[in-house]
């Protein structure tokens, strides 16, 4: 597959583009991404379908703004997706052919099941696991489920309900009580197999609303893709925005450029998540372009493979010039041998790994603050595959690398006890003094960790001594 790869999504509501860039054969980075609210659906749903003038005026000239930076970026293929208004329109081709005989971009239309298929994909492999759950993913013209079990996508289905699709039927007409039944009506005969308690919220609509309750409840990481939050707590929330009065939604945490299809949007989401038996809500960043992306990437199969992350191996890929296998193994094995002294759960094994694995990323910017910058670069670039109080806690690993740790900061609510980091903090540290031989030993006994190896290195003795133990236990040089 070529370096870059732009994947072009034209939905009812909005045209987007994202510049994907393969850093090795798996790992890869979005380097560039794009959005311009088309419309392409306005005035379609009340005439038949027909894509309106005006709308293919405004798309075309959003392809061509794309291709301009097409051509900027390098970029190697491209692959462009039609969704729901095109589906929907009797004279889709005349618009597609323009595009191919003005602009040489291949639009292609794809079927609803297959859009849901997309986002699954998406989901599937950049959320962090969850062995099932159902995607909802709601566009202009259509919303789109896919339901995951066990590693798989095993059904999808796309339904004619959307946002610009209820607004211009509907909400532009002050009809709230048929927008209500219109969407009832296609709900009930949505087959039971798609239930589920955990429910995938893709769409910029979903985005926004889980953003908007990230901003209530003060979320102290700004990422919006792997929050999740309790249905139930926060269905009031998002039923009131629903029905709210147009002149109301500056009261809400939600940007203006959403106001246009936000209470829609909401309605969808709340009667769909309800009918689904929903608890607990996953929101991705990812949806049918990164689905796309990976679909090509990942070919014949959908999946990485297990235990592999591509932002994990994107960012060792630039910013790791020589990777140090012994620093990860070394804090695994000083992990398992004051075990007896820490007594941390076994799970936060794998955050001091993955941390043993990037504390090193901020050196390309220097010395200096080297583990501050790691640490920000973590929370801002460890994309895929981790939830919120994992990447928290890798940034703090590195952070503090066996610093005096008084007080966690900003992010105290999504990490362990401070006692818990502090020990972790410190196995890091510790284990990246020591990576200096492919031959250490370890042991404890006597309440004395026994570090064999480095007896004549002197520096190396003195940094392990300048690190704040969490407990009090001695270390010796055999």
């Amino acid at each position: 597959m070529p370096r870059r790869v732009a994947v072009i999504d034209l939905g009812s509501n909005s045209a987007r583009m994202a510049i994907f860039e393969r850093t090795s054969r798996l790992g890869f980075f979005i380097l560039r991404e794009y959005k311009i609210k088309v419309r392409l659906g306005e005035g379609a749903y009340e005439n038949g379908g027909v894509l309106q003038d005006a709308a293919m005026d405004n798309v075309f000239c959003a392809f061509s703004e794309f291709k301009h930076f097409i051509k900027l970026y390098k970029v190697n293929k491209v692959l462009c997706a039609g969704t729901s208004a095109l589906r929907d329109a009797p004279n889709s081709s005349v618009f597609i052919n323009r595009i191919k005989n003005e602009l040489g971009l291949g639009l292609k239309i794809i079927d609803g099941k297959m859009e849901a298929f997309y986002g699954g994909v998406a989901a599937l492999n950049l959320l962090s696991p969850l062995s099932e759950a159902t995607t909802i993913d709601i566009g202009g013209g259509s919303t789109e489920l896919a339901k995951i079990k066990d590693g798989k996508i095993i059904d999808t289905i796309s339904l004619n309900i959307g946002t610009v699709r209820l607004k211009e039927l509907f909400f532009d007409k002050k009809d709230i009580s048929g927008a209500t039944k219109f969407i009832d009506d296609m709900l009930s005969n949505l087959p039971n197999g798609f239930n589920s308690a955990n429910i995938i919220a893709i769409g910029g609509s979903l985005r926004a609303i889980s953003n908007a309750i990230m901003q209530i409840k003060k979320h102290p990481l700004k990422l919006v893709h792997n929050y999740s939050y309790e249905l139930k707590e926060h269905s009031s929330f998002i039923e009131k925005l629903a029905f709210a009065n147009v002149f109301d939604l500056k009261d809400f945490p939600v940007k203006k450029d959403r106001y246009d299809t936000i209470r829609e949007g909401a309605m969808i989401f709340s009667k769909v998540a309800k009918r689904l038996g929903g608890k607990k809500i996953h929101t991705s960043g990812a949806g049918v372009r990164e689905g796309i992306f990976l679909s090509n990437l990942l070919r014949p199969g959908i999946k990485f493979p297990q235990n592999f992350n591509p932002s994990l191996r994107s960012l060792q890929d630039r910013f790791i010039e020589t990777s140090n296998p012994n620093t990860p193994k070394y804090a695994k094995i000083l992990f398992d041998v004051l075990k007896p002294l820490h007594k941390l759960d076994d799970k936060y094994a794998n955050e001091l790994v993955i941390a043993s694995k990037l504390y090193s990323l901020g050196k390309f910017l220097g010395f200096y603050s080297e583990h501050a910058h790691s640490s920000y670069i973590v929370q801002n670039g460890l994309n895929y595959g981790y939830t919120h109080e994992q990447k928290a806690l890798i940034s703090a690993i590195i952070f503090y690398q066996g610093k005096l740790i008084s007080e966690l900061g900003e992010f105290k609510e999504l990490l362990p006890s401070i006692d818990e980091v502090r020990w972790l903090s410190f196995l890091l540290g510790l284990a990246k003094a020591v990576n200096i031989s492919d031959e250490m030993e370890f042991s404890f006994v006597n309440h004395a960790l026994h570090i064999k190896g480095i007896k004549n290195f002197f520096m190396v003795k003195e940094s392990i001594k300048k690190l704040v133990k969490p407990s009090i236990f001695a270390i010796t040089f055999d």
